[in-house]
């Protein structure tokens, strides 16, 4: 996945990570993208993220961080163990006292006798609090978060410094009672930026770009970004509220049918949801896929109002005994081509009795292909009541697991463009958007 945009800060908001285990992968970093969420309907941006393993590093890190931002975040090392020191080296950069806060020994007193945990003199070390800090209770845990003010000296120049604590469980409910109404005041009345999300299917970045993403670039007033996967990509306007409703029917109008939703909607729950406002049902025979369409589908809620039966047709045996496929027409073209795709489709229908059929056959590799149907060759055929089988081609020469994503996304793109064929007429994206 790659990340590209033009971005411009008017409050340099930066996170700092602290912990080996970070750095190890032992532990998934999930902070960075938790601020980014919690941040951007207050106005503000993320404009640097370092992570720093526990120990000395931390103060190089903070200092580097002191320099550049007007809001610091840092987590973790603010527990009770001797690998946690950002509180000491905080309050030492700062040239802070550490003093002992009783409001805090209470609460981790009572908090351990609540557990029958005995209070070990280390753990006290959670209570000392650099002179002029504001404690952060913590509802979960026993460190709590400080909150520190800018500090302006000869020598340095700090930003509004946030020590939180490392796991989500604390982190998490410390922030949106205690963190989020001191950034409000912080930001005081800098003006609201919409985001907005165009999930596209079909077109490549590079494509977005050229058909609308170029253009409003060039505006100024809006922040474009692009952020890309196999087969589609997430098209970001970022801009006053009143921006974005000007320029989005030309944006719709440059996207046409590969626009999918603006509400983060994976395509697969755009396709389930639609189902099952038509009160319409799908049944699937997939080969090269192995289930993954089936998968796919079923990780939406409310799936089974829509998918009746999914068969893995791996061999030609399954293809045959599970969905009629009939045994001289893979001899004849080939278990991977149109007529025995659509057979598949047309089977699995019949069979469960659905609205819908998709069947998918193909050569993942990386063996297996032949000049005549190469490495990636895919068929995926969709079938539909009282309606016509149709059936594309594609080839997808990448590794297994990628081939298998692009080949169910090209079926839920052909069923997608199917259910909405009646809203083509009239523009299907604002149905797409609340679907």
């Amino acid at each position: 996945m790659r990340e590209k945009t033009n971005v411009t800060f008017l409050v340099n908001v930066e996170v700092l990570n602290t912990g080996t285990e970070l750095l190890l992968g032992s532990v998934t970093n999930s902070h960075l993208a938790y601020f980014g969420q919690q941040l951007f309907p207050l106005g503000l941006r993320i404009g640097r993220q370092s992570t720093v393993p526990d120990g000395s590093a931390i103060r190089g890190a903070l200092l580097d961080s002191f320099s550049r931002c007007d809001i610091l975040l840092v987590t973790g090392g603010l527990g009770p163990t001797t690998d946690d020191v950002t509180r000491e080296i905080a309050a030492e950069l700062l040239g802070f006292r550490l003093v002992i806060d009783e409001a805090v020994v209470r609460a981790i007193r009572e908090r351990l006798a609540r557990r029958n945990i005995p209070v070990r003199e280390r753990m006290l070390r959670q209570a000392m609090v650099p002179e002029g800090a504001t404690v952060l209770p913590n509802a979960h845990g026993t460190a709590p978060g400080l909150y520190i003010p800018p500090v302006l000296t000869p020598s340095l120049s700090t930003p509004h410094l946030f020590l939180l604590p490392r796991p989500p469980r604390e982190l998490k409910p410390m922030f949106e009672r205690h963190v989020r109404p001191l950034l409000r005041r912080i930001r005081g009345d800098l003006p609201n930026r919409e985001y907005r999300n165009y999930h596209i299917v079909g077109l490549g970045e590079s494509a977005v770009e050229e058909l609308i993403g170029m253009e409003l670039s060039l505006r100024g007033d809006i922040e474009v970004g692009y952020c890309a996967r196999p087969n589609e990509v997430d098209f970001r306007l970022i801009a006053p509220r009143a921006v974005i409703e000007e320029i989005e029917p030309r944006v719709l109008a440059a996207l046409g049918r590969h626009f999918v939703s603006t509400r983060g909607d994976l395509i697969e729950e755009v396709v389930v949801n639609r189902l099952t406002e038509l009160q319409k049902t799908l049944a699937l025979a997939e080969s090269c896929t192995g289930g993954m369409l089936a998968n796919r589908i079923t990780n939406v809620p409310g799936a089974s109002l829509v998918l009746l039966e999914g068969f893995v047709t791996y061999s030609n045996d399954a293809k045959i005994r599970s969905v009629g496929v009939p045994e001289d027409l893979i001899a004849t073209y080939g278990a991977v081509s149109e007529p025995v795709a659509r057979a598949m489709a047309e089977g699995a229908a019949a069979k469960t009795g659905a609205d819908f059929g998709i069947g998918i056959t193909g050569i993942a590799g990386p063996s297996g292909g032949t000049p005549e149907k190469p490495t990636g060759t895919v068929f995926v055929a969709l079938t539909e009541r009282d309606v016509q089988t149709e059936c594309r081609k594609e080839i997808f020469p990448t590794d297994r697991e990628t081939f298998k994503q692009l080949a169910s996304q090209l079926a839920l793109d052909m069923l997608r463009l199917r259910i909405f064929a009646e809203e083509e007429a009239a523009p299907h994206h604002a149905l797409a958007r609340t679907s």
